[in-house]
């Protein structure tokens, strides 16, 4: 049996995805007077506003990654294999185009239509509204492959399109008509871009040669080469300043000066990869670039020398994240270390407050001179590292170890910069070891001290201020086999180790003395200390877990369940939850007090790395060769969430992965609906017949009833309250010089302050219902009638038994063994006596008189004794045990 989905976990938005190797479009929206910028992101078009480059608009996910992106002043084109779509306010789909037999690769909107060209040679023209073909031609692939397209300004229905051999072609789309052919420079072309000038293209070559040429005339007007491979993109500067940009498959642009026809400036390591697209702003001295290394940038040409700076960005991990750790106890920064060598923080609140740490270096100072290419002192990727925010205004508060490397890096988070100690053994600081590197890597509560573990088994504590070394465990290694982790304790008093050999060691901090060692069953792979509550989680190679309590030092706890290495897990906040992820593609939640699943579900990708929000609210997740960190939103936060433990035989479902944006607009109704599973407990009245239940009255219905009559007392007016005169429409005045208005007159008192006795003659509801009873033997209509009344009312209808207030001796007997049968039950226990007190209380002279009242009372009374009897007893045990458990010494 499977549930879809998760129960526990919703997909919510994905951190840290900005831009693909697709080149964005740039759009102008008139109504808002503002650029927009759209880039693909995987199955998505994202929108951004360049003023602020924030996004303001997720698309909704095609079926596959976009391959090709285009777009008009009112629509979006996205395309995908053989399929394009057109996409309506940055959202939905509108339109779709289907006729292609390969896949798309070039997309040209052309007024009130759009062009597509595919890998097989074959261009259509598609009438936008309709979806139906207006023209197709086949081009041979061998004379004329087409690998760029152009509509030059000015030239009605025509297309400019060039090709793999070089050459160019005008075509009349309307007509169907090839007007000229351009033989071109023997060299494919990469792409086609209008020039501020009529008439006048550039055209981007293979060889990294840019001509710039006049197509009506068939002369070139200049001609530039740059040394770094094909042209990838090319862009004209409109704001007065004769100047050309072009990008480079190695992450350089050049500046190009169109006057003098020389290189003006360059700009290298713009982006880590090929530069995908590259666009200045209309009349504005921005340059937009965006690369396959996930990042958009916005350039300032504002200093000297023509060069740009970076005036805004938005960036994420060029490569995918290996480790993800939530910074801080509010919830609101996730730190990623990726396999680009870079260490990131990613906000969960908005994408302006990202940071980045930057990239590991041995040298910091040579790695900017050599650059980003040719740096040799860049350090390997991040695999383990901790943080902590105490002290982080005063000295390095993160600790990293590096992939193969010995060394352990400390960084700043408030500098966002790498720190300035390097951390490793003493005899190791002339030379670096090749098969030696450090493993596990914990940093103390304080701030103060980092404990370092290394595949030879040595564990080192070094001073997170000075970077001084303060010694290490054990005589030379602490474990035989390499440290698969390293923890420490919530005090600074016990350092945990884990080995490959089997042992778990606790170790005192400051004496580095050895307290314990206990074997586990195989090796572990890793471990997780939640410090509040002193448990430590265990994942050994048999894809197995334990947790193991750190007071006790004994396994509480041991769980399997996964077909696949476990890569990492996570605590709840408060210790109850411990989630798991798995090469099997499964993210798990064990229930740690009742040691059952109790939520698993699949992922398309398994997840490397998991992290959960201090706060709780969130999940965060990364997975194998994908850029994103997933958030999942804890759904226990805020809807009723089944915590049952799952059936043996049960069967995860598939989820996808969530998008950039929550959809806003879709009925999360019928997800919340309750599962079939979900059954609401009911309590019963009475969980035991030999118990005594009290209601669930509050003590203002009940505590009170003997005091009724102070509390009228107290509460009484000193007189009583009059009703306000009404106003007339026109207040009457006295006639004379000087207004004045006429007093009031003194009504005469003439209401009856005689009592009509007949409206006490009328029997109450309660008093019909004990009479009922009488015959019946049923007294739960009159006891539930009498739970719904206030005091007030409880004490007239009461009073109203006895014969002088209507009743009778026959209804005093029925009250009576209501309360014999309220003790009989053991229900609602704190009422009967409320009930009988107020009852003997306002009758105790007739009850004396009438002897089959008198029969009824003594029953109760020796019914009520054995009851209250049989409930001291189990009091005064309870509080000896409390008394014994509060003084004994344990």
């Amino acid at each position: 049996m499977a549930r879809e989905g998760s129960g526990l976990f919703a997909g919510f938005r994905v951190l840290g995805r900005f831009s693909g190797h697709l080149p964005h479009v740039l759009r102008y929206h008139g109504r808002h007077r503002e650029f927009y910028l759209a880039a693909a992101v995987g199955p998505s078009v994202h929108t951004y506003n360049v003023k602020r480059l924030g996004i303001v608009a997720v698309s909704n996910a095609l079926p596959q990654d976009i391959t090709c992106l285009a777009a008009d002043r009112m629509l979006i084109f996205a395309s995908y294999d053989n399929i394009l779509h057109a996409f309506a306010r940055n959202k939905e789909v509108v339109h779709t185009y289907e006729g292609h037999k390969a896949r798309i690769h070039l997309l040209q909107p052309f007024g009130d239509h759009v062009i597509s060209v595919d890998v097989g040679n074959v261009l259509i023209v598609w009438n936008i509204q309709s979806e139906e073909e207006y023209l197709q031609v086949d081009f041979d692939k061998a004379t004329f492959a087409v690998s760029a397209i152009l509509h030059p300004s000015t030239y009605l229905n025509k297309i400019l399109l060039g090709s793999e051999q070089g050459s160019l072609q005008l075509w009349n789309i309307r007509s169907n008509k090839l007007l000229y052919s351009f033989p071109g420079w023997k060299l494919a072309v990469t792409t086609l871009v209008q020039a501020p000038a009529v008439d006048v293209v550039a055209v981007g070559l293979v060889s990294g040669h840019i001509i710039v040429h006049n197509i009506k005339f068939d002369e070139t007007l200049m001609k530039f080469q740059q040394d770094w491979g094909p042209i990838t993109a090319i862009s004209f500067r409109t704001d007065g300043h004769p100047v050309m940009a072009a990008g480079s498959p190695i992450g350089h642009i050049a500046l190009w000066d169109l006057e003098e026809k020389k290189l003006m400036c360059q700009m290298q390591d713009a982006h880590s990869t090929a530069i995908a697209g590259m666009s200045f702003v209309p009349g504005e001295p921005l340059l937009i670039t965006n690369g396959a290394d996930n990042a958009i940038r916005v350039w300032i040409f504002d200093g000297p020398g023509g060069t740009g700076r970076v005036l805004r960005s938005r960036m994420g991990h060029s490569a995918p994240p290996t480790k993800i750790r939530y910074y801080g106890q509010n919830g609101e920064q996730i730190l990623s270390a990726g396999q680009d060598g870079t260490l990131q923080s990613f906000s969960t609140v908005h994408e302006k407050f990202n940071k980045s740490l930057g990239r590991g270096s041995i040298n910091k100072k040579k790695s900017k001179k050599k650059g980003l290419k040719l740096d040799t002192m860049a350090l390997p990727p991040i695999t383990v590292f901790a943080s902590e925010v105490a002290h982080q205004s005063d000295w390095d508060n993160i600790v990293a170890c590096h992939q193969g490397y010995i060394t352990c890096t400390t960084w700043n988070y408030q500098k966002t910069s790498m720190g300035a100690y390097k951390l490793r053994p003493e005899e190791f600081s002339k030379h670096k070891p090749i098969d030696i590197y450090a493993t596990a890597v914990d940093i103390t509560s304080c701030g103060n001290f980092a404990v370092i573990g290394l595949s030879t088994g040595r564990v080192d504590v070094y001073n997170m201020q000075s970077g001084i070394h303060r010694g290490c465990y054990g005589k030379e290694t602490a474990h035989e086999g390499a440290i698969r982790g390293v923890a420490v304790d919530g005090l600074n008093q016990l350092v945990i180790t884990a080995g490959s050999e089997g042992l778990i060691k606790f170790w005192k901090f400051k004496t580095k003395d050895l307290v314990y060692s206990t074997e586990l069953s195989s090796s572990p792979s890793g471990i997780l200390l939640h410090r509040d509550s002193g448990i430590l989680g265990v994942t050994f190679d048999d894809f197995s877990i334990s947790v193991l309590d750190i007071e006790t030092r004994k396994i509480v706890r041991t769980v399997s369940g996964h077909h696949g290495r476990i890569n990492d897990m996570t605590f709840s906040p408060d210790g109850r939850w411990l989630i798991t992820s798995s090469m099997d593609c499964t993210i798990k939640t064990w229930d740690l007090p009742s040691g059952c699943l109790i939520d698993c579900f699949l992922v398309d990708s398994a997840a490397v790395s998991l992290t959960m929000s201090p706060t709780g609210d969130f999940l965060a997740s990364t997975h194998v060769d994908d850029l994103g960190i997933y958030l999942w939103s804890n759904r226990s936060l805020y809807s009723v969430v089944s915590l049952r433990p799952l059936p043996a035989d049960y069967e995860p479902s598939l989820v996808t992965r969530p998008s950039t944006c929550p959809v806003q607009d879709v009925d999360v109704a019928e997800d919340e609906e309750t599962c079939d599973e979900m059954i609401e407990y009911v309590s019963p009245e009475q969980l035991g017949e030999q118990l005594v239940t009290l209601s669930s009255l509050p003590e203002s219905r009940w505590k009170n009833l003997l005091n009724l009559d102070i509390i009228k007392k107290k509460n009484k007016p000193r007189e009583p309250p009059k009703v306000p005169k009404s106003a007339p429409f026109f207040i009457p005045t006295v006639p004379g010089l000087i207004p004045r208005y006429i007093a009031p007159e003194e009504e005469n008192d003439t209401q009856s302050k005689v009592v009509n006795l007949g409206v006490l003659a009328q029997k109450s509801d309660f008093y019909i219902h004990l009479e009922e009873a009488l015959s019946t033997n049923e007294y739960t209509a009159p006891l539930n009638l009498l739970k719904s009344l206030g005091p007030s009312n409880i004490e007239i209808e009461l009073r109203n038994l006895a014969p002088e207030g209507g009743g009778s001796g026959e209804v005093m007997l029925s009250f009576l063994r209501m309360i014999g049968m309220m003790l009989n039950k053991k229900h609602n226990f704190e009422l009967a006596q409320a009930y009988l007190a107020l009852f003997l209380k306002l009758h105790l002279k007739i009850l004396s008189s009438e002897p089959n009242l008198l029969e009824e009372v003594s029953r109760l009374s020796t019914q009520l004794e054995e009851t209250w009897i049989h409930l001291r007893s189990l009091f005064n045990q309870s509080l000896c045990v409390l008394t014994y458990m509060k003084s004994a010494l344990l």
